[in-house]
């Protein structure tokens, strides 16, 4: 029983370091450390319907998130907070007697798996190295297949790639325009710019007396709408004020800028004024800037000093 007692108690204590030691090194950016949650990702993929699937064995690698306890883990499964012992304890002793535990129970949802229930046994299992377990398992339909992600940007980056994918594919865009960097940081840009062409079509069909081709639209947005606008922000150096953004993330913001400002002042205010107007309104301040990057390098130096202190 002391035996047991001690060796749960140092299962724990290495789990724990474990996601302290994880925490130090994301200090600059925790939430690349951060367990995903159900709900972020469903906000993302919007499952249309759920079905039942009953027991399965699942591998425990795909296990990548939680319903309501993703707070509590980091994106190992390790245990964040001492309060987490007793329970977590009382798991892994179950499974150094090779006590059956009841199923956890889990959603699927574009090919990985959140814990509704059995957090904790999950988190046993990933601290002694199993591969499989017994799940209850409930499937949300997705259209997209997700690989092994480290965390939620590494979830929205895949979702942007498939959109990519699927948008060039569909409507040719690439081969129509030659160009194939049309690239954005947040997902369902790809639809607002399909929208864009549509109503770009809508437009050009009301001066022609023959349905114009889907082709000569997407050509005619590209030349007319895109270029003079993404040409703008190059000219004047706009996207470096706006960090891990994109061209595209730019379009989409400058165009809705200007609709607001014809909106009030009417239609005749050219672009290099609104892309200009829209940088002095959004930008982030230099002072910010410098305050955040002085922030960063203190981070560095404090995360360098802990890991000798470990090491």
């Amino acid at each position: 029983m002391a035996f047991t007692e001690s060796q749960t108690e140092e299962d724990f204590s290495k789990a724990r370091n474990k996601a302290l030691f994880n925490e130090i090194q994301h200090l600059l950016s925790p939430e690349e450390a951060s367990l995903i949650s159900l709900n972020d990702v469903k906000q993302l993929l919007k499952p249309k319907q759920e079905t039942y699937v009953g027991m399965k064995v699942i591998p425990i690698e795909k296990i990548v998130g939680s319903e309501g306890r993703y707070k509590d883990f980091d994106n190992h499964f390790f245990p964040k907070s001492s309060f987490l012992k007793t329970r977590w304890e009382h798991v892994d002793e179950a499974a150094i007697k090779d006590i059956i535990l009841p199923p956890i129970k889990v959603y699927e949802i574009a090919g990985l798996y959140f814990v509704r229930d059995g957090n904790h046994r999950v988190s046993v299992a990933k601290a002694r190295g199993t591969e499989f377990i017994d799940a209850e398992v409930v499937s949300l339909q997705s259209e997209i297949k997700l690989r092994q992600p480290d965390n939620l940007s590494d979830i929205v980056q895949q979702i942007i790639n498939y959109e990519k994918r699927l948008f060039y594919m569909e409507t040719g865009f690439g081969d129509i325009t030659d160009y194939w960097c049309l690239d954005f940081s947040t997902p369902g840009r790809y639809d607002v710019i399909y929208n864009h062409i549509l109503t770009h079509k809508y437009y050009m069909n009301q001066k022609q007396e023959e349905e114009v081709s889907m082709q000569d639209a997407i050509l005619s947005w590209f030349n007319k709408v895109y270029l003079p606008i993404v040409t703008s922000v190059r000219k004047k150096h706009i996207l470096r004020k706006f960090p891990k953004r994109t061209l595209g993330d730019m379009y989409v913001w400058i165009v809705r800028y200007w609709d607001d400002l014809k909106r009030k002042f009417g239609d005749s205010i050219p672009i290099d004024y609104v892309v200009v107007d829209f940088e002095k309104k959004y930008k982030i301040p230099f002072y910010k800037r410098l305050i955040n990057q002085t922030k960063r390098i203190i981070l560095r130096k404090e995360i360098e000093n802990q890991n000798t202190e470990i090491n």
